[in-house]
């Protein structure tokens, strides 16, 4: 299994990796679609449509992507304003909907609309990625990171003092103090991004200078609210596979599961990394 995972996690970091640093956006655009399009498909399987209406939900997250991509510039003009905090309110509210009254509930909404909420939840992370990629490499790694770095803190974090249950029903390994391990670890990780930022002195600033630069350091305090919301989007996609009976999300990645597995603390990140760019720049 370990070997699986470890070639599995190459051949990624070899798509990956080239588009990222690609000097256009292109190249990453077409690679992260593809990824959130077969998420898509994984979506519709979640949510007990397999077969070719999965195929077909695949196809329209894809295909509103290309859409998105073919007018950009009048996208970047009409969701500038309202649409990244619009995003944080469903985030927000829906997350809280979903964890309080449990998984058994998610059933209660129909088929369709938990359908047209993948396709809106896949195609705004997808955007607010996008975004992320055209204010700089500096930038797009920042947030990456701090989805990694929350995860790899509250795994440790968890296991040394984990001790009440975060959300047993749903996913019974999280503890709260795996949640409060990883605030902190990405809080450390904000830190050492700005001071690193200050002294090599980059182009394009990271995620966590623009906060400092708009607020000063209390603007940090923004950092382990995401920290949470990407606690939010793990459990949000836990739920809807307790739902459907299954361990991953697809077996697309061998020894990784899905890709939603891999993305879902990436969901709500990146559009609320946004509404804080849109404050800030307020």
């Amino acid at each position: 299994m370990l070997r699986q995972r470890v070639l599995t996690a190459l051949v990624l970091l070899a798509i990956l990796l080239p588009a990222i640093w690609a000097p256009v956006a292109w190249p990453f655009a077409a690679v992260s679609l593809v990824f959130v399009a077969a998420a898509g498909w994984e979506w519709a399987k979640l949510n007990g449509s397999a077969g070719a209406p999965a195929w077909a939900l695949g196809a329209a997250v894809l295909a509103a992507g290309i859409a998105t991509a073919l007018g950009w510039s009048q996208v970047q003009v009409a969701v500038a304003g309202w649409l990244w905090p619009a995003a944080t309110l469903a985030w927000v509210a829906g997350g809280c909907w979903v964890l309080a009254r449990g998984i058994a509930h998610w059933r209660e909404l129909s088929r369709t609309l938990r359908l047209l909420l993948g396709v809106a939840m896949l195609w705004l992370a997808w955007l607010a990625i996008m975004q992320s990629k055209l204010m700089g490499l500096n930038f797009l790694l920042s947030v990456f990171c701090l989805a990694w770095a929350a995860d790899i803190a509250a795994y440790f974090g968890g296991r040394a003092f984990g001790r009440r249950k975060l959300a047993p029903s749903i996913s019974p390994g999280k503890s709260w103090e795996g949640v409060y391990a990883g605030m902190l670890g990405t809080l450390v990780l904000a830190v050492g991004w700005v001071l690193a930022d200050r002294a090599l002195n980059p182009e394009l600033p990271s995620f966590y200078t623009l906060l400092v630069g708009r607020w000063g350091w209390a603007g940090l305090v923004v950092v382990p609210a995401l920290t949470a919301m990407t606690v939010v989007g793990d459990l949000f996609e836990s739920a809807v596979k307790r739902v459907a009976g299954a361990k991953d999300s697809s077996n697309l990645l061998p020894g990784h599961g899905g890709v939603l597995d891999r993305i879902d603390a990436l969901l709500p990140l990146f559009p609320l990394a946004w509404t804080c760019v849109v404050i800030a720049h307020a």
